[in-house]
């Protein structure tokens, strides 16, 4: 790398780049001094490369900003055109909705605004321009309030934009600053207030109650704003490095910033109803989405004495950094780390990050992500951020029965990944009291969760040593995860007849029996007298329990005889059998279970359509709020039934593209063709060729050739769209089907709608027939270090702890939160079909928390708009 690059990429660091120096003035004029010679040389290349820097190092836009400041002082022309990128790049960002670039570059312009580079009034054209656009959007006349979304994001960019350049805005404009606060504030009192419902980390039923006392996000970013503004605009958070060289860039001259436009909002629809509206609310929301969504987990007493700008400042650079070095995870950690604020924020660092690992309706990033930059966090600052990490493990932990099921599966997730980077160690002996609660209560179950995770990434007796401190535990550890082979040596008697045909089976797969063998065989020997139910049982038995060595064995298999499976399973019946008999051969090995069934799955043997059936078979259904195992495997169906819709799409949008350019080359060749054939001219009444035969005969070759490209691709593109309208005619058709299911075995064990219409009711239904000891739970201590709680001396030393919340009431509460999280994973593909589920699905008789678990997950209105 060339060392301006170096030099850009590094200000404001501890880098050999610098020497010894960590002053920042010092970096601003070793940078500029170097950036000075090399615009002799590439100009063009410093520049974009200067803007890269800016958008994608955002906590160093105000270095950047002063480097440009000065160089404009000596280089005019250089830095207009820096100013002219800047607004063509914004125009684009704009008209893409490019969230992330049209924020950033709105603070690199107030940056450079404070550095006399672009005039304070073209940053006010620009915060007008936003301004007017969302006043437009949320006007019930003129505009489309469905899309207020957008129309929120441009304010909060605005405001977003105050902390680094508000001070200046005052003291040079500050009519037209004061005009566009004026118009902010006008903006907030007819926008809607923007509710949570549906992508809360934690349960909220009461949400007439928050919606009237709690500000939402846009809300409480103004208040900070007004706080800063009382405070004269004073942040520790916000480098100023400008105001060392302010004597100098005062004589700079500052460039007037292009005209810029926002793009128009879509038309309303045509017919304004709860389903239309919700529909383009949720297409607005996946473009312009909220950036965060704050836990609140740590007592106000654990996190840091921060101003409440400066605490919105470092999320926004925490978010920042995750954003732009999601590819590079320990530089991730090391910026993280070092951020350039002079207070400590280890606990504001773990909450966001915990905000973006349990982001709803899923997370900017895989959350393996999140787990890496945790795991290098602790390694960079062992001190201090692991005793933080468990601190927040402890809080969630506390709160886990309120927390969205969805978030729960990922929290158990990271956690049991993250204690196999740091050879599982955990006091395990705080949460033994876990063994006191029945065995729904959402501790334990997350508890026993968590070791079944371990288990997979590790092996039993690594994880039963890890709880030593508490051997009780070991009571949650799954089984060994040995198959339960029923045609093994040790069967009895009685079913040695069908012991004897699985050793037969298994001869003739060790002799390379072709499948079509095999189909014979059985059709003639084994299914005549065995029946269906009997030759399934040892057929897959067998054939599994050959697969079972490891995952490549079991894919030989299914490669090889997958032809017998399809032959015995030809229809959904048959496939709930053998997902049973898979459910069995693997009832100790949950991992394997669902592998199984999912590579069955990819390979057309099983339908989306039985899986679902078989989850919700009554044994099934009697584990809904006790594990995870058939979760699991419905979570793994409805994906890769997803992922097939997604891939098309792709692969579609591909071929289009191609189209597009075998047109392009079709029409490029027949034009070259047609050119060398018009030069034939004549001479004595005879054609006499003007171009090389040869060369006209290979033009028409390419001619041809491109034209039957273009009709292959068009062929190609056919059939794809025909896959991809049976992959969605089968995805709803999969939805339809689970939806029915849940509402079934919901109906049946809900509570009447007279006894109970909001979760909070339904939890209370069970409180007052179970015994809670008032004494005892006031006897528990807290410890005021970090939250956990103390072991009190009752019951043996182990905590004595009661959930009062019934076995039955806990399974429709599971069963209801898993139908929200189905529901807002996929609400793109289930928006197209509400009209459908209102008719077949959501009744008007159906159970009133039924219907607010798909609404809250589809974040559809409940009573209209």
């Amino acid at each position: 790398m060339s060392s301006w690059k170096s030099l850009l990429l590094r200000i404001g660091e501890k880098s050999p780049d610098y020497g010894t120096s960590s002053d920042p003035k010092e970096h601003i004029e070793t940078c500029f001094g170097v950036l000075r010679r090399e615009l002799e040389h590439s100009p063009n290349e410093v520049s974009q490369f200067l803007l890269q820097c800016a958008e994608q190092l955002p906590h160093k836009t105000s270095l950047y900003g002063t480097v440009i400041g000065l160089l404009n002082l000596e280089n005019e022309e250089f830095v207009r055109k820096v100013v002219e990128n800047t607004q063509s790049n914004f125009q684009e960002a704009l008209d893409s909705g490019n969230c992330n670039r049209i924020r950033l570059l709105m603070r690199f312009l107030t940056v450079m605004m404070c550095s006399k580079v672009v005039h304070p009034s073209s940053l006010v054209v620009v915060f007008e321009t936003l301004l007017s656009s969302a006043a437009t959007t949320v006007d019930e006349e003129k505009g489309n309030p469905s899309w207020q979304s957008r129309a929120d994001f441009y304010i909060t960019c605005i405001l977003s934009c105050l902390p680094w350049g508000g001070a200046e805005l005052i003291e040079q404009v500050p009519e037209e600053i004061e005009r566009v606060m004026v118009g902010v504030e006008a903006y907030l009192s007819i926008r809607k207030r923007v509710s949570d419902t549906g992508l809360s980390a934690f349960e909220d039923d009461d949400e007439d109650v928050r919606e009237s006392n709690d500000k939402d996000f846009l809300e409480d970013l103004w208040g900070r704003i007004q706080v800063l503004s009382s405070n004269g605009w004073k942040l520790d958070s916000v480098p100023r490095p400008h105001l060392s060289f302010e004597a100098q860039l005062v004589a700079g001259k500052s460039h007037e910033f292009g005209p810029i436009s926002c793009p128009d909002q879509p038309d309303p629809p045509s017919t304004i109803s709860s389903i239309t509206y919700g529909k383009q609310k949720h297409d607005a929301e996946l473009i312009y989405p909220q950036r965060i969504r704050r836990l609140n987990i740590f007592p106000a007493s654990k996190t840091e004495d921060l101003q409440p700008m400066d605490r919105f400042i470092v999320e926004e650079y925490l978010l920042d950094v995750l954003f732009f070095l999601n590819g590079c995870r320990k530089e991730c950690a090391s910026y993280m780390a070092g951020l350039p604020v002079p207070f400590r924020y280890e606990y504001l660092m773990a909450e966001t990050i915990f905000s973006q690992l349990l982001m709803l309706p899923q997370p900017p990033f895989r959350p393996t992500y999140y787990t890496l930059v945790i795991i290098d966090l602790c390694k960079a600052l062992p001190g201090a951020f692991p005793g933080v990490v468990a601190g927040a493990v402890r809080a969630l932990f506390e709160k886990i029965a309120d927390l969205d099921m969805e978030c729960r599966t990922r929290l158990i997730l990271w956690f049991s990944h993250h204690l196999s980077n740091f050879q599982f160690i955990w006091p395990w002996e705080e949460w033994a009291y876990v063994l006191d609660l029945p065995k729904w209560a959402p501790q334990r179950v997350f508890v026993q969760e968590v070791l079944e995770r371990e288990v997979r990434l590790s092996y039993w007796d690594k994880v039963k040593q890890s709880i030593e401190n508490a051997p009780g535990l070991e009571e949650l550890l799954p089984p060994k995860g040995a198959p339960n082979f029923k045609f093994s040596v040790e069967e009895t008697s009685e079913g040695n007849g069908q012991h004897a045909l699985s050793a037969d089976l298994r001869n003739m797969v060790k002799g390379r029996a072709s499948a079509r063998e095999m189909i014979v065989w059985i059709e003639e020997s084994v299914f005549p007298v065995h029946g269906m139910e009997g030759t399934l049982n040892v057929v897959v038995q067998t054939l599994l329990d050959i697969g079972s060595k490891s995952f490549t064995h079991l894919i030989t298999v299914l490669e090889r005889y997958g032809q017998v499976i399809a032959k015995l399973c030809g229809d959904q019946d048959k496939q709930v059998m053998l997902i049973t008999e898979i459910d069995s051969y693997w009832r100790n090995n949950s991992q394997m279970s669902a592998v199984a069934i999912d590579r069955m799955m990819g390979y057309r043997l099983l339908s989306n359509l039985a899986i679902v059936r078989w989850v919700f078979s009554p044994a099934n259904i009697e584990q809904f709020h006790l594990s995870d195992r058939p979760w699991e495997i419905l979570r793994n169906t409805v994906s890769k039934t997803y992922n097939r819709v997604c891939d098309l799409r792709k692969e579609i949008l591909s071929l289009k593209k191609s189209i597009v350019s075998a047109e392009e080359a079709a029409a490029t060749a027949k034009a070259e063709s047609v050119a060398a054939e018009s030069k034939l001219s004549l001479m004595d009444g005879e054609p006499v060729l003007g171009e090389n035969p040869v060369r006209l005969k290979r033009l028409k070759s390419y001619a041809e050739k491109a034209k039957e490209e273009e009709v292959s691709v068009r062929e190609s593109l056919e059939a794809k769209e025909a896959l991809l309208a049976r992959a969605l005619d089968e995805f709803e058709a999969l939805f339809l089907s689970l939806y029915k299911n849940f509402l079934n075995v919901l109906t049946e064990r809900l509570p009447s709608a007279s006894k109970c219409v909001t979760l909070q009711g339904l939890k209370s239904i069970h409180a007052d027939s179970m015994a809670i000891d008032v004494e005892e739970s006031s006897a528990m201590e807290v410890d005021d270090e970090n939250g956990r709680p103390k072991k009190s001396q009752l019951n043996g030393g182990r905590m004595s702890s009661v959930y009062n919340v019934g076995e039955k009431e806990q399974w429709c509460l599971s069963t209801l939160g898993y139908l929200k999280a189905f529901s807002r994973q996929y609400a793109s593909e289930i928006w197209p079909h509400m009209e459908k589920l209102d008719r077949e699905v959501l009744t008007e008789d159906v159970h009133p928390l039924i219907r607010k678990a798909v609404y809250c997950g589809l974040r559809r209105p409940v009573d209209g708009l």
